[in-house]
């Protein structure tokens, strides 16, 4: 199996159509982003999934699972709770919400990897504002020490099911109102404040996480680009301080956030400048063939570090620990 290419993208709906299935076979493409128009049924997504393999062997398949509003497969899926609910149960007694982080995180894993995907974009590790509605209950927690210990729970569940974990957003998303799908946000925060605060749980996470992705919010007291496109983030910070080298996901270039640093052309070279490993392009059919385009022209195709990703075998289930898990988690995310 060969590496990876660098650019990720999207498809239009169930199945994927013949122009798809022609991109997907491009040398720089090496990832796929499903989200709920892609799932109808848990046997119609093993279909897609294959489709999608047998066309494009190398691509990683990925999804937005973390629980809550933001879980794409729904039907024939756990329903799984927004991680502030398994923050309020830590608050409330600690080794028991730290057993909820773990058991959601494998069931979660579980059933996305037994459908096919190599991992989802899990965990979220910004602090919990109720001030910041793009970020809010999709949070562990306010204090970042908290975030830290269900961080690495939830890490842990998501490795003994087979799939690598994905941190987000460096160095910190939860305490900006605006959201960056449709606006830039900013942070006034200091340098000293964030390392102290929203990057702690990162740090205190790194030897369990294969993948970040930083946040598209910029931070003017430390740097005018946004984490995504900033050399000091990613590489002074992420890589040589917190001493990170797995893979850096860039956050969706064709966000208005993203804007900032220019047309799509533009947004992928500095998003590669800055030590972007995967490059995601995504809702926006038009944006992603410039951008696979563009990265062709410069002979940017295939990344070794991503095939870290990849979703590995993991030991079956025991039944009576699986029941009591599933049990566990339908219990907390009933109401989500």
């Amino acid at each position: 199996m060969s590496d990876p290419g660098v650019l990720m993208v999207d498809l239009r709906g169930l199945t994927p159509g013949a122009d798809e299935v022609e991109f997907l076979q491009r040398d720089c493409v090496g990832g796929v982003i499903l989200f709920r128009r892609n799932f109808a049924s848990p046997g119609q997504l093993r279909e897609l999934t294959g489709a999608i393999r047998e066309c494009a062997p190398d691509v990683l398949i990925a999804v937005d699972q973390e629980g809550g509003r933001v879980q794409r497969f729904r039907e024939g899926f756990t329903v799984l709770p927004p991680l502030r609910r398994i923050g309020e149960a830590y608050e409330a007694d600690s080794e028991r919400g730290l057993g909820l982080a773990r058991d959601c995180a494998w069931v979660m894993a579980s059933e996305v990897v037994g459908a096919g995907l190599d991992f989802s974009f899990a965990p979220v590790l910004d602090r919990f504002d109720p001030a910041s509605p793009v970020i809010g209950d999709r949070a562990f927690a306010a204090d970042p020490d908290a975030v830290a210990e269900l961080g690495r729970a939830y890490l842990c569940g998501m490795a003994e099911a087979g799939m690598a974990g994905v941190g987000k957003h460096f160095p910190g998303h939860g305490l900006v109102g605006a959201d960056s799908h449709v606006e830039l946000p900013v942070d006034g925060r200091g340098e000293s404040e964030l390392r102290g605060g929203d990057m702690r749980p990162f740090v205190r996470c790194r030897d369990l996480l294969t993948g970040v992705m930083p946040a598209h919010v910029v931070y003017p007291a430390v740097c005018a680009d946004a984490a995504g496109f900033s050399r000091h983030w990613l590489q002074t910070v992420l890589r040589g301080e917190v001493g990170f080298d797995g893979v850096v996901f860039s956050d969706d270039l064709s966000m208005n956030a993203a804007e900032q640093a220019g047309a799509m052309e533009q947004r992928l070279e500095k998003a590669l400048w800055a030590g972007c490993d995967m490059l995601l392009a995504c809702n926006a059919p038009g944006e992603a063939l410039r951008a696979a385009d563009w990265l062709e022209r410069e002979n940017v195709s295939r990344n070794p570090r991503l095939a870290a990703m990849r979703a590995r075998p993991a030991a079956k289930p025991d039944g009576e620990q699986w029941r009591l898990a599933l049990e566990r988690v339908r219990e907390l995310g009933s109401d989500s």
